[in-house]
C-alpha cells in the first residue's frame, strides 16, 4: 500500500540504542509537545501530566530510578535525546473535570448554556470508573496510552526514534520526581532520539505483524 501514513508506520521501530551525541531540535520538540497536548482522551478528561526530561541533570535523575529493576531500559535514560514521563491522576475528581469544561467554554467549543449538562453528564462516565475511595487510576492511566500512540506516530513522521517503556520503577520515579509529578503517577515513559549507527540491532528490520485477516473483521 502506497500512503505516507503507512510508510511512516513501516519506518517506525523501537530503538534499542541511542546516539547520545544527537539531539532533537527545539523546533521538533515544540511540535512533539504540542502534539502530546492535543491528544484525545475519554470525555476530553485530560487526566495527565507530561514531564519532559532534556537536561543532563533531569535525565541522570531518571537514570537513578532504575537502581532496583528494569536495568535493560536504564541506558536510554542518559543516551536518548529526551525522555517523557507519561503520568496520570489516580484520583481524578469533578473539580478536575470542571477545569476542562471551563476550557471548552472559553475556547468556543462548548456553548455556555450547556456547561452544567456537560459537567454533570459527561463526568458520570468518570464516576462509573471510580471506586468508593475515589480511585480511578485504571481509567486515567488508560488515557495516557492514547497520548502515547499519538506521540509515536508524530515521531515517525519526524523521523525520530523512540522506545516505549513500561519497564520503569513507578515508586522511585514518584520519589525522585515528587515535586514535578505532584501526586500524579508515572508508570510509562518514552525515550526519544536517534539510533546509534551500527549498534541498534532493531533498526531497519521488516515489520512482523499478524495478517490483516487475522485481526480485522469488516461487517
Amino acid at each position: 500500500m502506497q500512503h505516507q501514513i503507512i510508510t511512516d508506520l513501516h519506518n517506525r521501530y523501537t530503538a534499542k540504542q541511542y546516539d547520545k551525541t544527537k539531539k532533537i531540535s527545539a523546533a521538533d520538540m515544540d511540535v512533539i509537545k504540542e502534539a502530546i497536548r492535543l491528544s484525545a482522551s475519554s470525555i476530553n478528561s485530560q487526566p495527565w501530566k507530561f514531564v519532559v526530561l532534556e537536561s543532563d541533570e533531569a535525565k541522570l535523575r531518571f537514570h537513578e530510578t532504575f537502581a532496583n529493576k528494569y536495568q535493560m531500559n536504564q541506558r536510554h535514560a542518559t543516551e536518548a535525546s529526551h525522555i517523557v514521563l507519561f503520568a496520570h491522576n489516580p484520583f481524578y475528581t469533578k473539580d478536575d473535570y470542571r477545569k476542562v469544561v471551563d476550557a471548552e467554554v472559553s475556547s468556543g467549543h462548548l456553548a455556555a448554556e450547556n456547561y452544567d449538562n456537560m459537567l454533570n453528564g459527561a463526568y458520570g462516565f468518570a464516576e462509573s470508573n471510580t471506586d468508593e475511595n475515589g480511585f480511578n487510576g485504571h481509567w486515567t492511566k488508560a488515557q495516557t496510552y492514547i497520548a502515547l500512540g499519538n506521540t509515536l506516530h508524530v515521531l515517525a513522521r519526524l523521523n525520530i526514534a523512540s522506545t516505549s517503556m513500561e519497564g520503569v520503577d513507578s515508586e522511585l520515579i514518584g520519589s525522585l520526581f515528587n515535586v514535578e509529578l505532584d501526586g500524579y503517577v508515572c508508570e510509562l515513559a518514552l525515550a526519544m532520539g536517534y539510533h546509534l549507527e551500527g549498534q541498534d540491532y532493531n533498526y531497519g528490520l521488516p515489520k512482523a505483524r499478524l495478517a490483516a485477516e487475522d485481526i480485522i473483521t469488516v461487517l
